[in-house]
């Protein structure tokens, strides 16, 4: 099992800096956007990861507006091979953008590029998406193609139920997962419900994600999650996701991977 960090709250043109960072707090993996690798190169990208010893954990897709994205992402599953990723991170389309349908051809069509290009996709379950709820998840899960498999997030399963319970539930499903803590502001469960429905606000997703804290700051009990985990017999990589902070990068990958070692006894 190794600890990774993801690089979100770096841009493109700081991903070197974002690597150096993740590696000088002693992570053992990095998870990159799609469109990251592409600006910089998986070339490119590999020497870093090799001049800092960091594995190339998941690689995350765009978001899926529209068939041409889609179509990019089919692409860039050979960037993710390239790069040398395990996995590439599928996130769905926007509730109520697309039909069931055509979510189906999409799943069809990415399985497909993955495959040839040697990486597992991962449904990442997300909030306001098509794959958001926990039987949503599982219906998805069932209605896609036979090598995808479940990016488990606790920050975002967290308003539909217990995270541990929705660990147990997916057991057999979880490849990879995200680990982040939620801070729920006044009417959090509101704005979460809304996120479900035909007509939520933006105020509704700004105040949902912006739940979303370092570990050890919110409701989370990780030493509970972590210990479940242990007990199905997980044994692939826990990266962590921070994206919505204000201080800089360092200081969060900092605060988590403390967090990561007390919890994994790396110390």
């Amino acid at each position: 099992m190794g600890i990774g960090y993801t690089t979100m709250m770096y841009d493109e043109e700081s991903i070197r800096t974002g690597i150096s960072d993740i590696s000088a707090c002693q992570y053992d993996g990095v998870e990159i956007g799609a469109e990251k690798v592409e600006h910089v190169g998986p070339e490119t990208i590999r020497t870093w990861l090799e001049e800092y010893d960091l594995q190339m954990y998941c690689m995350m897709t765009e978001w899926p507006v529209d068939e041409a994205a889609v179509e990019r992402i089919c692409d860039s599953a050979t960037l993710a091979g390239e790069v040398g990723a395990s996995y590439y991170g599928f996130l769905p389309p926007e509730r109520h953008r697309e039909d069931d349908g055509t979510l189906s051809q999409w799943l069809e069509e990415i399985g497909a590029a993955a495959a040839k290009a040697g990486v597992t996709p991962l449904l990442h379950h997300h909030g306001a998406t098509m794959i958001e709820q926990p039987d949503e998840i599982e219906y998805w899960l069932e209605h896609s193609p036979e090598n995808f498999e479940l990016l488990f997030d606790t920050a975002h399963y967290y308003p539909y139920g217990s995270v541990v319970k929705g660990i147990k539930r997916f057991a057999d499903d979880i490849a990879y997962i995200h680990f982040k803590d939620v801070d729920p502001p006044a009417e959090f469960d509101d704005h979460a419900t809304a996120l479900s429905s035909e007509s939520y606000h933006l105020d509704n997703v700004i105040n949902y994600f912006r739940a979303f804290t370092d570990l050890g700051e919110g409701v989370l009990d990780f030493e509970d999650i972590y210990r479940t985990l242990r007990d199905i017999g997980y044994d692939g990589h826990i990266t962590v996701e921070i994206e919505n902070q204000t201080e800089p990068p360092l200081i969060h990958a900092k605060k988590n991977v403390d967090v990561l070692m007390a919890l994994t006894d790396r110390r």
